[in-house]
């Protein structure tokens, strides 16, 4: 009775909802075998950026070659360049036995389940669209229109919720990751992710 495979963990919520701190505190916890899918993008990388740690790092026709061959879990057109998560990246982890998170929007998060519906989806809940309200406004850097219209977004991505396997409400930090660590621990305990053959217990009787 083994389970090889490692699991596909999808996190994703409306913007400002700490998705990002989430994750880091995921880490923190040293969690066997957990690893942050890296994306691709075709982007230049940033002065303090290396290729294969912070993005794979490819230009246009390469990514769109990939588009093409049905390379990606999810990708998008961000501001006149594309991000997206290698499929064979990730699912070679997968069958490593390492648990990848994938840490993306409402929108990505859709397109990785048509193209992996085994993966564990959770949606990152703000306690309040006030609390989320606030968080945004204390971040400085947008205009009251801005806010606005994040909040409306918000709202409409919150909808979507219904879609995902679980709701982790952040309203509390370290209840929320531990919230998360518990969906990971239960979920790799599934009958369904174990080759269940009772020869080998028959074996030694």
């Amino acid at each position: 009775m083994k389970n090889h495979k490692g699991l596909l963990i999808v996190i994703s919520g409306p913007s400002a909802v700490g998705k990002g701190t989430i994750c880091k505190e995921l880490f923190k916890k040293g969690i066997d075998n957990l690893e942050l899918s890296i994306s691709a993008t075709t982007r230049k990388p940033r002065h303090s950026e290396t290729d294969g740690v912070n993005y794979h790092f490819i230009d246009k026709n390469k990514f769109q070659e990939m588009i093409d061959n049905g390379e990606f879990l999810e990708y998008a057109l961000v501001y006149d360049n594309y991000y997206g998560t290698p499929k064979k990246y990730v699912i070679d982890k997968i069958n490593e036995g390492k648990d990848v998170i994938l840490e993306i929007d409402i929108q990505g998060a859709k397109q990785v389940k048509e193209n992996y519906d085994d993966g564990i989806f959770i949606f990152i809940m703000p306690p309040s669209l006030k609390e989320l309200k606030k968080r945004i406004f204390k971040r400085g850097t947008e205009a009251q229109k801005d806010i606005d219209k994040r909040m409306r977004c918000a709202f409409d991505e919150i909808q979507q919720a219904e879609y995902y396997n679980y709701i982790v409400v952040n309203d509390d930090l370290h209840k929320a990751v531990e919230n998360i660590y518990c969906i990971i621990k239960a979920e790799k305990c599934k009958l369904s992710r174990y080759n269940f053959d009772l020869s080998e217990f028959k074996e030694e009787l």
